[in-house]
């Protein structure tokens, strides 16, 4: 089964962009992750312009529930009518509008400085509509791809590995300055364990929530 691939990228903080990924299967799209509420017009713009229209949207898949890539999932459910997926383990995090609902406990000054800019606003707060586990099939909405539970950076993180070796990792991985593993990490016994097990995947190229697509050998050079 064919897929394209568009990336739509846009600022986050700093040097660090974010990034969400609309898949286009047997004439169905997918759109993983949706960005902060601030971009979503030039987001949507980027999706119009790809053909991904009201009623085409099969799913929007979240890789986790921050807000930088859950920030614009019910504008676009109520926009384009599609279904919102994701983790359970996360769905506190945007029923709460709380990034660290489902974290340890964050020191005083960390909570201070984040809740006010990664906390969901009441209107973009949200259950989801279908609850994924690790293992659950694509192919019923039609997209050859799988869901893999990658706890670590929070405990509702997910993957997407396509057919193809297309891995969509959100952070788990990413590439600002060189393929790593994400550098924001809550379990980090969890997140060695998800980094093992992309590892024993079939996995050809890696499409992280930050920084640039890049081909999996590249990070076996560098982490073996």
């Amino acid at each position: 089964m064919d897929q394209d691939i568009k990336v739509v990228s846009t600022r986050f903080i700093f040097n660090v962009n974010v990034n969400c990924y609309l898949i286009k299967s047997n004439g169905r799209f997918f759109l993983i992750d949706t960005g902060m509420p601030g971009k979503r017009h030039h987001i949507e713009r980027e999706l119009v312009d790809s053909g991904c229209l009201p009623g085409n949207l099969e799913l929007i898949i979240l890789t986790h529930g921050d807000k930088d890539h859950c920030g614009n999932a019910v504008y676009f459910r109520e926009k384009f009518g599609a279904r919102i997926a994701m983790h359970r383990n996360d769905s506190g995090m945007t029923r709460e509008g709380d990034m660290f609902f489902n974290r340890k406990p964050p020191g005083r000054i960390v909570e201070k400085l984040f809740k006010p800019v990664m906390g969901l606003g009441k209107k973009d707060r949200f259950e989801p509509d279908i609850l994924l586990e690790d293992g659950d099939e694509l192919t019923r909405f039609g997209w050859d791809a799988t869901i893999l539970h990658l706890p670590g950076h929070s405990s509702g993180s997910i993957a997407i590995l396509a057919r193809d070796g297309a891995l969509f990792c959100g952070d788990i991985l990413a590439d600002i300055k060189h393929p790593d593993v994400w550098s924001i990490v809550d379990n980090a016994e969890q997140m060695s364990s998800s980094v093992a097990k992309i590892k024993r995947l079939n996995a050809k190229i890696v499409y992280p929530g930050h920084g640039r697509p890049f081909p999996w050998k590249a990070f076996e050079r560098l982490h073996g």
